[in-house]
């Protein structure tokens, strides 16, 4: 390694599936080299501006969004903002001189990770999904490294850059065992009684939050328990009915910071089929039920999902037909243990430790090879 002072930057962002491992990967480069000198760049508005420097690092956000996939006048100003992004990129890659760019897929990382290529900075894709979006795809042509959390990701990518690493996951994820009676506690909980766990992501999940409210009145008879992580657009609503029928058995959050303690509750869990999801879920070894969301590039998500049912480590209920179906199955399988033993085994297979460590290590070696 060089002996000035190592320059990481680690652009990306938007939902919590990319903000938080960013932050896991910076954290595993601060943890081999102290001394390096990580910059972040997110965009403008969004949740990363919040999360990273309430990790302790600095963040300069770029004015990028994201295209309508209808025709709209909208997208005039969309395509105005990127090019001032690609402006500003360029401007602080120059100024920061990083030795490595790392991209963690999200509205920022296009603009950094292209400008850095065409100053022959080393960039390091990390892709989350088992299917790779159109924006990876280009950028990977320059690409020194491409860090996957899924095998047979050839068909995308060249194969002399591909490393199978896993995703990032918060790192008080890794041991949860001995916490459950800790979890009760904090969230008020009955231990003698099974617990659905639902998240619908830091933003909400609107067809799996209306799936439970139409059929609270059987959620609420049923005999279980259910933490429900609402998101920030749909609590407000959803806490009023629950707080009017009084149905003290459903525990109702915006946000779940401790999602240790949720995850060491949870005999089963309802969620969206996001990348870093699913790999919290490995790692945690919990029965799942995933229903995809249809509003995702390349539909990545039931992609993402089918690799879990494939192998008998998920159950998956499509977006159009949760609203019928999404309860009936969760209360069927937590009434049947020799199925929910083998989802929890075999999702477990799938874990891989250390992402965040693995990705650390290849974006050094790529200091080293500058």
């Amino acid at each position: 390694m060089k002996n000035s002072k190592t320059k990481i930057i680690i652009s990306g962002g938007g939902t919590g599936g990319h903000v938080f491992p960013a932050i896991s990967i910076g954290n595993a480069l601060k943890a081999i080299h102290p001394e390096i000198d990580i910059l972040f760049v997110g965009a403008l508005g969004k949740m990363e501006m919040e999360k990273v420097p309430a990790a302790g690092y600095p963040i300069i956000g770029l004015p990028i969004s994201g295209f309508k996939r209808k025709l709209s006048l909208k997208n005039f100003v969309v395509i105005v903002k990127l090019g001032l992004s690609l402006i500003k990129a360029r401007k602080l890659v120059k100024k920061f001189q990083p030795d490595v760019v790392v991209g963690v897929g999200g509205y920022a990382s296009g603009p950094v990770l292209r400008s850095a290529a065409s100053l022959g900075i080393p960039t390091l894709i990390q892709e989350q999904n088992s299917y790779a979006g159109v924006t990876n795809k280009l950028l990977a042509k320059k690409a020194k490294r491409i860090c996957v959390a899924y095998e047979s990701m050839s068909k995308f990518f060249p194969e002399d850059k591909i490393i199978l690493t896993g995703n990032p996951v918060r790192q008080d994820l890794e041991n949860i065992g001995g916490k459950r009676p800790i979890a009760m506690d904090y969230f008020h909980l009955d231990p003698a009684k099974k617990t659905i766990l639902v998240l619908g992501g830091s933003l909400g999940a609107r067809t799996i939050n209306r799936s439970l409210l139409e059929r609270m009145g059987k959620l609420s008879t049923s005999g279980v328990q259910v933490i429900w992580q609402t998101g920030s657009r749909y609590y407000k609503k959803i806490n009023e009915v629950i707080s009017c029928k009084d149905i003290a058995t459903i525990k109702v959050y915006d946000f779940i910071s401790r999602m240790d303690l949720a995850y060491a509750a949870a005999d089963i869990v309802i969620s969206r089929a996001g990348a870093c999801t699913i790999s919290e879920l490995c790692l945690v070894g919990k029965p799942a039920i995933l229903v995809p969301s249809p509003n995702v590039a390349e539909d990545h998500q039931t992609k993402n999902a089918q690799a879990l049912v494939d192998k008998d480590a998920a159950r998956m209920v499509l977006d159009i037909e949760a609203p019928e179906r999404l309860v009936d199955v969760a209360l069927f399988l937590l009434n049947n243990e020799p199925v929910l033993a083998k989802l929890s085994t075999n999702i477990a297979k799938m874990a891989i430790r250390d992402s965040a460590k693995r990705i650390a290590q290849e974006v050094l070696k790529l200091t080293e090879n500058k």
